[in-house]
């Protein structure tokens, strides 16, 4: 799971429906490809980044740790 492209798609209040409408592929098809099943393209990431009009670098968009969410837990009782 890319944690910063789910914050990123929750601040901008665009849901996986309509991401994946936008870049012309189906529902089943982008959840494949976030849940790293089938390969996101670089010209689909992208088109990702374009679609939410930001700035952040697609290096950090598609972080892939599955120890951040661990990390922000350990954090927030510090």
């Amino acid at each position: 799971m890319y944690y910063n492209l789910e914050a990123e798609l929750a601040r901008k209040h665009i849901t996986k429906t309509e991401l994946a409408k936008q870049l012309g592929i189906t529902l089943g098809t982008l959840s494949l490809k976030l849940n790293g099943k089938a390969t996101l393209l670089l010209p689909e990431a992208k088109k990702i980044k374009e679609i939410l009009n930001i700035s952040m670098p697609l290096e950090e968009l598609f972080d892939y740790s599955e120890n951040k969410e661990q990390e922000k837990q350990l954090l927030s009782t510090v």
